[in-house]
């Protein structure tokens, strides 16, 4: 108590001007005087802050939607098959734990490129694709985004849409970058502002660079369709714009991973020189694991040579070299045809589960309560989230009434719904807005 109240003693009677001369201050005062004192307290994270807010709810009935992992149809966490298969593998082959190279596992690298741009891709197959192994899709991100800060010709500024995934403009920032928004989602139609989309990439300066969902956007689930691609596509063409893809979700969207892929394809396909970040959390179960890859498309083989060793003398100060468990059973997965065939058809099974589920909570809303608004767009969206357009106030009541969880933008994570409780979300939802 006498040290707590002297130190409260320092801090309120001596001035922080006085701390410039050390001498005037005693050794003593000098100890309880703490040199992080001044460190703010920072926000909570918004869906650690509602998976808190559910683990204190003890209501039997009580979900957790807030969370984007996936979750099979009795709310419990799912390990792929052909993932646990691969490990045994990797366990019967007794291969050692040395380091790996600073960008990575070079057969897991070779099959993320291989997924992402297809057998038939030009750069792919012409050598002209850079690509490293990072820590999962926030770290390819990462990357990706010092690398541009770096090398970048044009203005340092990403523009991103809005909404974006919530970490997006802090690792851009934090990148070196400046962080704008383009027109995306539309409250009006719970759908793509199409129209405000193509007109900012037309107003925006010359060679700015563009941060795309591949597809799954998240939060909202809202994808352009295959046309619209095509024109975004045109646009980003005419404008001599830099397109980064954030691909999170390949094979999670659809169930299919070439359906997925269709936007990077096609703005490669029109010559665009893309950079692309990957993640494995979502479509191979490998969300602890950390696995990920970031890869940019250069104009020569000497090119892509220059690139690389920029990319290794950036990661090496950031982390040295990837971890190697997550590369190694992505990349047997990857590579083995058996092992292969059975994680898409597990891809495919994770994600028909999830369209499953959006099917029927539009239909208990429709057909058993009688909603009168239209639920369309829960089926029009795609990928794990949804953006339901619930308000701030009917978020607040949902949780307060019926110990539903979720972001207070009314984003729902689909794959927390199963056939067991998807009724009781949406005589819920139906509550709060009718």
């Amino acid at each position: 108590m006498l040290f707590s109240n002297l130190s409260r003693v320092v801090r309120t009677s001596v001035k922080p001007s006085s701390f410039s001369n050390s001498l005037l201050l005693t050794p003593l005062i000098r100890a309880f005087i703490s040199t992080w004192e001044h460190v703010p307290q920072g926000p909570p994270d918004a869906i650690l802050g509602v998976t808190e807010a559910f683990k204190q709810d003890t209501d039997s009935r009580k979900m957790n939607l807030g969370v984007g992992a996936y979750r099979d149809d009795n709310g419990k966490p799912y390990v792929l098959s052909a993932v646990r298969k691969a490990e045994e593998f990797i366990l019967k082959d007794k291969l050692n734990k040395e380091y790996l190279p600073i960008t990575g596992l070079a057969s897991f690298t070779q099959q993320a490129a291989l997924l992402a741009y297809g057998k038939d891709s030009v750069p792919l197959n012409d050598s002209k694709i850079a690509i490293t192994q990072s820590i999962s899709g926030t770290g390819a991100l990462r990357i990706g985004g010092t690398f541009l800060s770096r090398f970048y010709p044009h203005a340092k500024k990403i523009y991103v849409p809005t909404p974006t995934w919530g970490n997006h403009t802090a690792i851009f920032r934090d990148s070196g970058l400046e962080v704008a928004q383009y027109r995306y989602f539309d409250k009006t139609t719970i759908g793509l502002d199409f129209n405000g989309l193509l007109e900012d990439l037309k107003s925006a300066p010359k060679n700015s660079i563009f941060l795309f969902h591949a597809c799954a956007h998240n939060p909202t689930g809202v994808d352009p369709t295959r046309e619209q691609w095509d024109e975004i596509a045109n646009v980003v063409k005419d404008r001599e714009h830099f397109p980064f893809f954030d691909m999170a979700y390949q094979g999670f969207a659809s169930g299919n991973t070439d359906r997925d892929a269709y936007a990077v394809r096609k703005f490669v396909n029109d010559d665009h020189h893309i950079a692309l970040a990957q993640s494995f959390a979502k479509n191979m179960g490998l969300y602890g694991e950390r696995v990920g890859a970031f890869s940019i498309i250069t104009e020569s083989p000497r090119e892509k040579a220059a690139v690389d060793s920029q990319i290794k003398i950036l990661i090496r100060p950031m982390y040295s070299n990837p971890p190697l468990n997550g590369a190694r059973v992505a990349s047997y997965v990857l590579s083995n045809e058996e092992l292969n065939k059975e994680w898409l058809s597990e891809v495919k099974m994770m994600a028909d589960r999830i369209i499953t589920m959006r099917d029927k909570l539009k239909s208990h809303l429709v057909n058993d309560f009688r909603s009168k608004h239209s639920w369309n767009h829960i089926t029009d969206q795609i990928g794990m989230f949804c953006f339901t357009g619930l308000t701030p106030g009917q978020v607040e009541r949902i949780t307060k009434e019926f110990h539903v969880y979720l972001t207070k933008d009314g984003r729902i994570s689909i794959a927390g719904i199963s056939s067991h409780n998807v009724k009781y979300l949406a005589e819920a939802i139906y509550e709060v807005t009718k």
